[in-house]
């Protein structure tokens, strides 16, 4: 057994091995990971790597991302990430784990991160360490790993038929093409950062706006809610696992509502009127992904689906 480089030309031997370890809750497709772990910009290559047994064939891996798009976005370019640290069954407890992550800790810092993250990197595909890994969670803890807070992906199998909120103050409806900039101006000012940054990529990857409900008061934007399903340019986060539904699935998030806005009953609007849309094109279930909102969205029949811990580590003080 050994490590080497990252080599994306194994492509369909690590969707292999992520199928084998995760596949039944977890359905990797190579068009998924191609997308997230190597077209995206932020992943850290030296930070990568495979571990081989002695047939060179994969069973392990790991990648790593640090920010490094050239856009002005606010993300913190100390924090780094691990987005997926996976070795196969039958070669745990070695210390091929080990290695992996400290071969992506130490090149982290060496590229002046200074916390990382296991998950929630830009194009994750875990907010954290699911809950179901409760012995994952004991292992990465005891290599130095906290727990902050637990996140939730919420279900709703659309059991009945939903209305559009009558608010005659408010309309809702998809963005347009020619809405493109009073969208992301809006999105910059009410909500930089991540979910400027992901309204950006999407309208790099030829996005025209059917993935967005806008909120209107008086003409203007003051909320918007992304939703997904199997026709969306990109695979989006909340849609990841369709693959493991029988029903066609779509996918509701983020959403936000202006500061100067909330509290009208906006949000819980503008959910439901996402829920309208994604019927009228024949979703039958809906995922709603990180959000520790459990019981905002009950209100509208939402049940928890998955759990995850989100870990993080301080490098700044380790030698």
């Amino acid at each position: 057994m050994k490590t080497i480089p990252w080599d994306v030309s194994r492509l369909a031997e690590v969707v292999e091995l992520w199928n084998k370890e995760l596949g039944e809750e977890y359905p990797m497709r190579q068009e998924l990971f191609n997308q997230n772990s190597l077209e995206d910009k932020n992943v850290l290559e030296d930070g990568c790597a495979m571990a081989v047994d002695d047939q060179n064939n994969i069973i392990g891996f790991i990648v790593a991302k640090k920010w490094q798009e050239n856009v002005d976005i606010k993300m913190d370019s100390k924090r780094g990430w691990v987005q997926v640290l996976l070795v196969d069954t039958n070669y745990r407890n070695k210390g091929l784990g080990t290695k992996l992550l400290n071969k992506a800790e130490e090149t982290l810092k060496d590229h002046g991160i200074e916390e990382v993250q296991l998950g929630g990197d830009p194009f994750h595909y875990f907010s954290g360490v699911p809950l179901q890994f409760g012995e994952t969670q004991q292992w990465v803890e005891k290599k130095g790993y906290v727990k902050r807070i637990d996140t939730y992906d919420l279900i709703n199998h659309l059991s009945k038929n939903y209305s559009m909120p009558e608010d005659k103050t408010v309309s809702y409806s998809i963005l347009q093409p020619d809405e493109k900039e009073e969208f992301l101006t809006f999105l910059n000012k009410s909500f930089p950062g991540r979910w400027e940054y992901e309204a950006i990529k999407y309208f790099e990857s030829n996005g025209n706006g059917r993935e967005f409900v806008v909120l209107k008061k008086n003409g203007r934007i003051i909320g918007f809610c992304r939703i997904n399903d199997d026709a969306s340019p990109t695979i989006a986060q909340n849609v990841y696992w369709s693959p493991s539904f029988t029903t066609k699935v779509g996918g509701i998030g983020p959403l936000g509502v202006d500061s100067s806005e909330q509290k009208q009953g906006y949000g819980l609007g503008i959910v439901e009127a996402a829920m309208v849309l994604l019927q009228e094109r024949k979703v039958e279930t809906i995922i709603i992904d990180w959000t520790i909102l459990v019981d905002f969205y009950k209100k509208l029949d939402f049940d928890i689906w998955k759990g995850y811990g989100i870990y993080l580590k301080d490098l700044a003080g380790t030698n």
